[in-house]
């Protein structure tokens, strides 16, 4: 090896790496194998000496690149181009018709499309990114609009290509930028092989092949993800110009072609009769299938109209996901206790023998309220059928009456809090849910300052929930304001702590002594006052001090503010307990920002944005235009003034500006009224 030419080693680079990827083509894409591993694994390591002889030959795709690299300190945020939507659930035929009968009346000429279905996998969503048909990042799904950016553990699956495959076909897939979307599956065979070798090292074994691939996959440690089998499987395949991918089942033929594997199983039929005989045989087939799964994915075929029906929420119109019924098991009812949380409702759970269902060991389920529990006749003791509402939340469906010994005992809906011993009150009589009106209670605090301390509240970076938990038995602290009269001594007394994490979190937290108002009056963990509520109270009162002087009168006339939540609001800010947490945020140097009124150039202009735009989020979007005195709305009113219209609209929104006749501008137009 070492006799060969510049000009030779270039050439027999150039070989290894094309014969090494055809095989991992035909392994990962075709499910055929054209060598033995053993002989695949020889040409790597004959590649890997050549390049070891000649580092220049080394380029970012070569299969020896796959390996991992050093560990991470953290992931960094990514931006997706386009939102990661999630669908909506339909459980029977009934559903299927109704959801059909919706988008006739949406179409022209239903009659034009067919129905692409596909096995909905039971994985970890992720996106991939490819330049000139090079792979540049992979993006987890994150809230859909940004995910954490894990390309260095990505690259180490074989089945994702360092490099999209050429063909006839696919050479315009090579130019510009080219996005792959698809779930990240751990194989029923690999995880029972993986946990054998857990159970025999001695160590815990995982609980469901879905979590351990999700739980890989955001190692920090890329060596970690080399360890553990982990395969992708696309469902998407976007391009900038959508004329490039007509159809789903197109996308599904470019996707192999660019070497990337697509379920097999997918097909496309014309009605509905043949969607039901499709789903009626894999819900017994799917059984058999590699990996995990509950239902299938429905989607319009068509992408042009797939795209004209819009997204409703945070799902679009022209797809859904069939949910088989969900597994169920049956397991005895050791107990029922009362959790407390964030609001203070007093929550009834069931302590269960542990079960398996749909992967995965269940030790309680929710009774949601005292009216279930009575309306279930659910006893302690009994033998219950439960099951997984989606394959996610355990739930009690009834208890087995006829299995009782007379031993079983009615459940009593306790009178006072197991946390605090405050009584349990009902704002109105015909309430269904019990709630501990006491603020201090322990139970309340910890959810209370986990939510304060939540990236959507002040997003103070170490206070998760572990943490709180400790510094609250240390009796450190009591509530959202004692955390800002914490020491680093104090800290690093702590087991969980170092001198480097105890003095981080320190100065986290100093760093939140003046959030913005908004951002503050959300943790407060106001009931009914969510993210946008709480921007409408900071917009209209602009200070904290006039909030709290508020009239229900003067609440409910902002905009977005009815009487319910005015009610909570002042309710809030007389009770004495919550008066003395504020005096204690003031004493600790906490002071929320006033809103400074810009009186910019879009004073008195309100704004909805529709579809994604390309410079920045939607959240960035709607910073940018109150920061010049406009307001952004979530949906469109008679006063609204303008309708931002990005990528991938919605029908609805057009269609109702439409309507009103409210003003539509493009991304640009609406740069330039930032500029």
């Amino acid at each position: 090896m070492s006799n060969l030419t510049l000009e030779q080693a270039v050439e027999r680079v150039k070989k290894l790496r094309a014969l090494i990827d055809d095989y991992r083509y035909h392994y990962h894409v075709l499910d055929e194998s054209i060598m033995s591993e053993a002989a695949a694994d020889s040409l790597k390591h004959e590649l890997s000496q050549l390049e070891e002889l000649y580092p220049k030959l080394v380029t970012a795709d070569s299969p020896t690149q796959r390996v991992a690299g050093k560990p991470l300190d953290k992931f960094k945020r990514a931006s997706h181009s386009s939102r990661m939507l999630s669908l909506n659930d339909v459980f029977d035929e009934t559903e299927l018709q109704a959801w059909q009968t919706r988008i006739d009346k949406l179409v022209a000429n239903p009659a034009q499309y067919g129905y692409f279905m596909d096995i909905k996998m039971d994985g970890f969503a992720c996106a991939l990114v490819y330049q000139d048909g090079q792979l540049v990042q992979a993006i987890t799904r994150g809230d859909g609009f940004v995910g954490e950016d894990v390309t260095v553990n990505v690259r180490t699956l074989d089945s994702v290509p360092l490099t999209l495959r050429q063909t006839k076909n696919t050479a315009p897939f090579l130019q510009g930028r080219t996005e792959i979307r698809g779930e990240i599956v751990m194989y029923k065979a690999d995880f029972d092989r993986l946990n054998k070798d857990r159970e025999k090292a001695g160590l815990p074994l995982f609980a469901n092949p879905r979590n351990t691939a999700a739980g890989t996959v955001r190692q920090l440690d890329p060596a970690l993800v080399v360890s553990r089998p982990l395969r992708f499987h696309a469902y998407d395949l976007q391009r900038d110009n959508p004329k490039e991918v007509p159809s789903y089942s197109k996308a599904y033929e470019l996707l192999r072609e660019l070497g990337v594997y697509a379920n097999k199983v997918a097909t496309v039929v014309n009605d509905l009769t043949s969607v039901k005989a499709f789903a009626d045989e894999w819900e017994e087939k799917r059984q058999k299938l590699p990996f995990n799964t509950d239902g299938l994915v429905i989607k319009i075929d068509d992408r042009a109209i797939y795209e004209r029906l819009g997204v409703v929420g945070k799902a679009p119109r022209a797809a859904v996901a069939y949910k088989y019924p969900a597994e169920q098991s049956t397991t005895k009812v050791k107990d029922i206790f009362v959790s407390i949380g964030r609001t203070g409702a007093a929550t009834p759970v069931a302590m269960l023998e542990p079960v398996v269902v749909a992967g995965s060991t269940v030790q309680m389920a929710t009774l949601h309220n005292e009216g279930e529990v009575q309306r279930k006749d659910i006893r302690i003791g009994d033998t219950v059928i439960i099951h997984k509402a989606g394959d996610i939340i355990p739930e009690v469906v009834e208890p087995l009456v006829t299995l009782r010994t007379g031993n079983e005992k009615v459940f009593v809906m306790p009178t006072h809090c197991p946390e605090c011993n405050t009584v349990l009150t009902k704002a109105k009589a015909d309430e269904a849910v019990w709630r501990c009106p006491n603020v201090a209670c322990p139970a309340r605090s910890q959810k209370h300052i986990e939510h304060f301390a939540s990236k959507g509240a002040l997003d103070i970076e170490g206070l998760g929930e572990k943490n709180v938990v400790a510094l609250l038995e240390a009796k450190l602290i009591a509530d959202q304001a004692d955390i800002y009269n914490l020491t680093t001594e104090q800290v690093l007394a702590l087991d969980r702590f170092a001198e480097i994490s105890a003095t981080k979190l320190v100065t986290a937290i100093a760093a939140k002594k003046n959030p913005p108002l908004a951002r503050f009056l959300f943790g407060l963990g106001i009931r009914h006052v969510g993210t946008q509520t709480a921007i409408d109270l900071a917009n209209h009162f602009l200070t904290l001090d006039k909030l709290q002087e508020a009239t229900i009168e003067e609440l409910a006339a902002v905009d977005g503010v009815g009487e319910v939540v005015a009610e909570a609001v002042v309710a809030w800010f007389e009770d004495p307990q919550n008066q003395r947490l504020l005096e204690k945020f003031e004493k600790s140097g906490v002071q929320p920002q006033s809103v400074t009124k810009q009186g910019g150039p879009l004073e008195g202009k309100k704004f909805v944005v529709t579809g994604t735009l390309e410079a920045m989020g939607r959240e960035q979007a709607a910073d940018k235009i109150r920061a010049l005195g406009g307001t952004f709305q979530s949906s469109i009113g008679k006063d609204t003034d303008y309708l931002v219209v990005g990528a991938n609209v919605g029908a609805s929104k057009l269609a109702k500006a439409d309507k009103l006749g409210t003003t539509q501008i493009d991304e640009q137009a609406l740069l330039k009224m930032l500029a």
